[in-house]
């Protein structure tokens, strides 16, 4: 045997007592924290069971795009404003969750128009932030980071097909606000809008619930504000690629933003 090998056996020798301490008492590591972004919002987000199938919301079909690190937690109420989901508990509900370190997504607008509605319109600039003030300022206590969403777009098109922007001065009163708290903002009215223009008024119908007769829609629906499954997933996909681009969410977090999604990918549970 040569004197190299005889200095490295003797080497490794004197070094396993050494090693099998450390063995035993270095710690595991540790497994990432698991992270939940809330979302707080109207129809359009909302989770929808099966019974309602292909119909989905963006924040039920935002799952198909997270990582084994991040869990969604869809709150979304059809019907509800800012105000009528603060007003009902909705608000204390998700602030009873919260821990540091998660988001809140809060996308109100489509409800809060309903002016004559006293349960839960509001107005852009006074009611609307207001209520709006609450949600950030619930979250921020609790260590998590809000996020404004503005309103996705109705399917509506002018004679010359062009998208239409419906949702009047909710978004900017919106923009505004998250510029003057200094909060993020995801803004979806414009993303989307612009995504409507891109496919036009005969190909938004296969992003919006336009069907046939048959399955749980007997009589056909044609409805210009809600989604079927493949809507919900790239509305949840342009939801999804700005929280990334502006680094929202801890590395990791999401994947697949690039590829093509099976509109059977969104879960529908049995009931809400």
């Amino acid at each position: 045997m040569t004197d190299p090998t005889r200095r490295s056996l003797a080497l490794a020798a004197a070094a396993a007592p050494l090693l099998a301490v450390l063995g035993n008492t270095a710690p595991a590591a540790a497994a990432p924290r698991r992270s939940t972004v809330f979302v707080a919002g109207d129809s359009t987000a909302s989770v929808y069971p099966t019974a309602a199938a292909p119909r989905a919301g963006w924040g039920q079909a935002l799952p198909v795009f997270t990582g084994p690190h991040l869990t969604v937690d869809d709150r979304a109420l059809s019907g509800a404003s800012s105000k009528s989901f603060a007003d009902l508990g909705l608000l204390d509900g998700i602030l009873a969750d919260l821990r540091t370190g998660d988001r809140l997504l809060v996308s109100f607008g489509h409800n809060d128009e309903k002016t004559s509605d006293p349960a839960r319109g509001t107005d852009p600039y006074t009611t609307y932030q207001q209520y709006l003030r609450r949600y950030l300022d619930g979250a921020r206590s609790r260590g998590a980071l809000p996020v404004l969403v503005t309103s996705v777009e109705r399917r509506r098109f002018d004679a010359d097909g062009r998208a239409l922007a419906s949702h009047g001065a909710y978004p900017q009163a919106m923009r505004d606000l998250a510029a003057a708290e200094r909060v993020p903002l995801v803004d979806l009215q414009a993303l989307s809008l612009a995504l409507w223009q891109q496919l036009g008024p005969e190909g938004t119908k296969a992003y919006f619930l336009w069907r046939e007769p048959g399955g749980n829609y007997p009589d056909g629906v044609a409805d210009n504000t809600h989604f079927q499954a493949h809507g919900a997933i790239e509305v949840a996909r342009l939801v999804a690629a700005d929280l990334h681009r502006q680094h929202l969410l801890p590395p990791g977090s999401l994947r697949g933003l690039g590829r093509p999604v099976p509109d059977d990918r969104p879960v529908w549970p049995p009931t809400i």
